[in-house]
């Protein structure tokens, strides 16, 4: 008889290549886990809470495909000795791409001019210059910092708002509501979860300003979208670039139907590149757990 393969439960979709590795290693199950589930793979938006740990005894470790980990409960986790591995800095570069992408994309109008040129017309209002603006960035982590560096040739100035100040050449405010009033632009890369949600509310978004523009590449969870919807649509902030959503794949209707805001479906790692690099590490992770080698990214 062959070798029996541990059981790995996928908790979200997976590339077809990641999903071919991962046959090749595991014994695969979608829909509902097998007790004898030993390893779990998810993405970002992936929730694994203490009840479902408890329904599998043989759990060893969780390995998400990103760096979010909102709905994965840590100190359970720990309590039980099970692993938890993201994918750090592998997606770094794209998401801060992504971010100047939307920036420029609402600032300049790309995505609603193209759609007027592709129905035959020219004439269309003008946007607003993108350069010497004060960009305020919410979270200086790697992808917060990746963000500043890419801003810095653009930026009249950066400010930016943290848990605490950091050795860095921007300047630093206390709060998202001072951050939002001091910004022309203003970027959100901090993490999700209880600490975070819906710190953009509607005082932080009439502190922004009705020549402001809020860019979200974070978490959907990070922003009130009823008060953004009515902020745009009373013209209390200027525009919105957005990747991330309250309920994903849902986007409110509100926010379909300004043309002053660019929407992309969740797309902030979504590059060949960084995709392969994802996959790759996760296996490298769940790997090293069943060989009895140290973990290459751990959280947990």
């Amino acid at each position: 008889m062959g070798r029996m393969m541990p059981d790995l439960f996928l908790a979200s979709a997976v590339s077809p290549a990641l999903r071919d590795q991962l046959s090749a290693r595991f014994q695969l199950h979608e829909g509902t886990p097998p007790p004898e589930t030993r390893a779990i793979v998810g993405g970002g938006m992936s929730r694994v809470d203490a009840a479902l740990m408890a329904q599998l005894p043989a759990l060893e470790i969780i390995a998400i495909h990103g760096v979010g980990h909102d709905g994965i409960d840590l100190d359970a986790a720990r309590a039980r000795g099970i692993r938890v591995t993201t994918t750090p800095d592998v997606l770094t570069d794209d998401v801060a791409d992504l971010a100047i992408a939307l920036m420029l994309a609402v600032q300049r109008r790309v995505a609603v001019n193209d759609r007027v040129v592709r129905d035959g017309g020219w004439q269309v209002p003008l946007g607003r210059r993108a350069s010497g603006r004060t960009i305020g960035i919410f979270g200086l982590g790697k992808i917060g910092m990746a963000i500043a560096r890419r801003a810095a040739p653009f930026a009249g100035e950066i400010v930016y708002a943290a848990r605490s100040a950091k050795q860095v050449p921007w300047r630093f405010v206390a709060g998202i509501g001072a951050l939002a009033a001091a910004s022309d632009v203003l970027i959100l890369a901090a993490p999700g979860g209880a600490d975070t949600d819906r710190a953009v509310d509607a005082a932080v978004l009439d502190a922004l300003g009705p020549e402001g523009v809020l860019i979200n590449i974070a978490r959907g969870s990070l922003v009130d979208e009823e008060a953004l919807v009515a902020a745009l649509r009373d013209g209390r902030i200027g525009g919105a670039g957005l990747d991330v959503f309250a309920h994903e794949p849902q986007v409110p209707e509100g926010l379909r139907a300004l043309d002053q805001v660019v929407l992309a479906p969740h797309q902030g790692s979504a590059t060949r590149e960084g995709r392969a690099e994802m996959a790759a590490l996760v296996l490298a992770n769940l790997d090293a757990q069943f060989s009895g080698r140290p973990l290459p990214t751990p959280l947990v």
